[in-house]
């Protein structure tokens, strides 16, 4: 099962929607799937880099930003044999910005997270997720070098990514970031993208293991995207050794009035096979989004073709398909078999809080060894956001495994607590 859990989780795109909207004049980015709402709850806003005319200038205007965040996340196993784990940790990001001259700058982000040791389990009863195994973890996770000429932008070294499967998987306390090179532009209003990823680190590598290979041993990609009223991504990644993909989606989202709006998304998947290395999939998926006043509903879906012997790769990161949940996500049971994967939430927002309930059911038919699999998640959740940069968020996750009256590893409930602030 994969270990890589949520924080947080305020549920889905549609809460993101549930604000006062002036039509024709605000666009509104918003998230497809409760694991990528997940991943920005917590977001550093990203501080506007100034422009200095004197090489002295690029240090004295040069900017600090960072994190601090405080997390406890505990499971409660109901399968004999397996053991309850929880853990308590604090740490953070902080980071340094070069002003920019003559299109130049760098920056350079210390990641770090440590357990606090009275409230985290111990051995066997200790959550690993937060700091490694060994209850601490600190890392030089952002340093590169940037140059920026008119809408063209090259960067090298440490950095994050954030594309369909390549992402930051904001969380936990470690996110994911990349050692790579990467080139962007953009043109009235579509922004174009290429990149060579190395190395990466953080949450999905498994914090004990630090840096390890993009791919096999590397990761090439590209892609083009839009997002207006109408949006659009097309992208095309090589992971190396290990799969080629081409992610597709399309959709639109039209405000019918300042109160209500309709959004609408389709996707592809494609991944093929290289080297035997158990990875290819054709995955659909669509999802509708209804807001109307502060209430958001939401249902989405994905369907994977079964792939003899294969299974589906969500990438470098959390994935980008719109069923992934706060923990489950259609790799679960997208093994060797046709599967599907349907999610339906609800959320209200009511001036600084914000509530949420999903449901989604994850099955699959017979592998080729003639195994069914049947797997559901509830997430129940609560965000307060204390202001601009402090907030306070919980969640707590019911997974069950329906297919098997036997307690299984996917019998589970996990609560969470997340204290952040943005500095």
């Amino acid at each position: 099962m994969k270990k890589y859990v949520a924080l947080h989780c305020i549920l889905l795109s549609s809460l993101l929607l549930a604000e006062d909207m002036v039509i024709e004049t605000e666009k509104r980015d918003r998230e497809h799937s409760v694991r990528k709402v997940v991943d920005k709850v917590g977001e550093i806003e990203q501080k506007d880099v100034s422009i200095v005319d004197n090489f002295k200038h690029m240090f004295s205007d040069g900017k600090v930003s960072g994190q601090v965040r405080s997390v406890y996340a505990g499971y409660n196993q109901d399968s004999n044999g397996e053991t309850d784990t929880y853990a308590t940790a604090f740490g953070g990001i902080l980071k340094y910005e070069l002003a920019e001259f003559n299109g130049f700058n760098a920056g350079v982000a210390v990641y770090t997270s440590h357990d606090i040791n009275s409230i985290s389990g111990n051995d066997e009863k200790h959550n690993p997720e937060l700091s490694s195994s060994k209850g601490n973890y600190t890392e030089i996770a952002e340093s590169y070098i940037n140059y920026r000429y008119k809408d063209l932008n090259l960067r090298g070294g440490r950095q994050i990514l954030d594309t369909p499967l390549a992402d930051s998987d904001d969380i936990r306390i470690i996110k994911n970031t990349f050692e790579a090179y990467v080139a962007s532009y953009s043109y009235k209003g579509i922004d174009f993208q290429a990149g060579y990823i190395d190395k990466w680190q953080g949450v999905d590598t498994g914090l004990d293991d630090g840096w390890i290979n993009a791919g096999d041993e590397s990761t090439s990609y590209g892609g083009i995207s839009y997002n207006d009223m109408i949006e659009y991504n097309a992208w095309y990644y090589n992971f190396d050794n290990l799969a080629n993909a081409i992610y597709l989606d399309f959709g639109i989202e039209y405000p019918i009035n300042k109160n209500f709006m309709i959004h609408s998304m389709v996707q592809y998947l494609n991944e093929s096979e290289l080297e035997d290395s158990g990875y290819g999939a054709n995955i659909y998926g669509g999802i509708v989004e209804l807001v109307a006043y502060d209430i958001g509903f939401n249902v989405a879906f994905n369907y994977a073709s079964k792939q003899d012997g294969q299974q589906s790769y969500s990438g470098n990161g959390g994935g980008n398909m719109f069923t992934s949940m706060d923990t489950i996500i259609i790799d679960e049971v997208a093994v060797d078999r046709d599967a599907m994967a349907i999610v339906a939430g609800i959320s209200y927002e009511y001036k600084n809080f914000g509530f949420l309930y999903a449901y989604g059911d994850f099955s699959g038919d017979e592998d080729s060894s003639g195994v069914k699999a049947h797997i559901t998640e509830q997430d129940i959740g609560a965000q307060y956001n204390v202001n601009d940069e402090f907030l306070v968020a919980f969640i707590y996750v019911i997974v069950d495994d329906k297919e098997f009256s036997k307690k299984t590893p996917y019998d589970w409930d996990r609560t969470q607590l997340l204290v952040n602030y943005n500095f």
